[in-house]
C-alpha cells in the first residue's frame, strides 16, 4: 500500500522533499550573510529563530514564490491562444482557443470518469473550466503582496540603520528597490519559459512528457514522449 502511494505520487513527493532542503539551505546561508551584514554594522548576530520570522528572510522566500506563480499562471492562459509550431508545450494551430465542448469533454459531452462540475454546466463547469489558472493567479498576488509587505520592512530596517526616512507600503511599492527584485525574477522566468518552448521543438528527451517522442518529426506539435 504505502509503496504504490510512493510510487503514483514520486513526482509531488520529490519536489516536495526538494523545496524543504533547499529552503533550509536558503534559511542557513542566509542567516550566515544576515549576521555577517549585522556584524559589518556592529549590531549583535540573531539566531535561526529570529531570522526565520524577519522581513529580510520572508522577502527573499516570497519574491522567489511570486515569479515562479507567475510563469505558471501565464503560462497557462497564455497556452490557450498562443502557439509555437513544433513544440509539445503547444497545441496545434486549429486548435487555438477555448476549444469546443466536445473536444473538451464538459455539459453532455461529460463521460463518466468526469469531474463533477464538469457535467453540470452554467457557471460551475464554467469556474472548473478556468480554476487552475485562476488558482496560480490568487497565489501569485498573494505571494507578490506578501513580498511587498516584508520588503517594505526590511527596506525600512535598513533606511533606519542609515538614518534615512522609512516609506509607506504604497511608496516601497514605487521605489526602485521593489522593482529591482521583482524584475529581475520575471526576466529569467520569461526567458526559461520561452527557451523551453523552443529548445523542445528540435531537442528530445526520451521518456519525458515535456518531449516529443525521440522520433517525432519536428513541425509535430501537442505530443507527449
Amino acid at each position: 500500500m504505502m509503496r504504490r502511494f510512493l510510487r503514483d505520487n514520486a513526482l509531488s513527493l520529490g519536489f516536495g522533499l526538494l523545496f524543504l532542503l533547499s529552503l533550509a539551505g536558503q534559511a542557513l546561508s542566509g542567516l550566515a550573510a544576515y549576521n555577517d551584514g549585522r556584524l559589518s554594522h556592529a549590531a549583535e548576530p540573531v539566531g535561526m529563530l529570529d531570522y526565520l520570522i524577519s522581513a529580510d528572510f520572508a522577502v527573499d522566500v516570497a519574491e522567489n514564490w511570486q515569479s515562479e506563480y507567475l510563469q505558471f499562471f501565464l503560462y497557462v492562459f497564455a497556452t490557450v491562444w498562443l502557439l509555437q509550431r513544433g513544440s509539445p508545450e503547444s497545441k496545434p494551430a486549429d486548435r487555438a482557443g477555448l476549444e469546443t465542448d466536445e473536444e473538451q469533454q464538459i455539459g453532455r459531452h461529460a463521460t463518466g470518469d468526469s469531474p463533477r462540475w464538469a457535467r453540470l454546466g452554467g457557471w460551475r463547469t464554467g469556474l472548473f473550466s478556468m480554476s487552475l489558472g485562476l488558482v496560480m493567479l490568487g497565489l501569485f498576488l498573494l505571494s507578490w503582496l506578501a513580498q511587498s509587505v516584508a520588503g517594505m520592512s526590511a527596506y525600512n530596517a535598513e533606511q533606519l540603520t542609515e538614518f534615512g526616512d522609512p516609506v509607506s507600503w504604497f511608496g516601497y511599492l514605487t521605489s526602485s528597490d521593489f522593482w529591482n527584485r521583482t524584475l529581475q525574477n520575471w526576466q529569467s522566468e520569461f526567458l526559461a519559459i520561452g527557451s523551453m518552448a523552443v529548445f523542445s521543438v528540435y531537442l528530445r528527451q526520451r521518456g519525458s512528457p515535456e518531449s516529443k517522442p525521440v522520433g517525432a518529426p519536428h513541425h509535430a506539435s501537442d505530443e507527449s514522449g
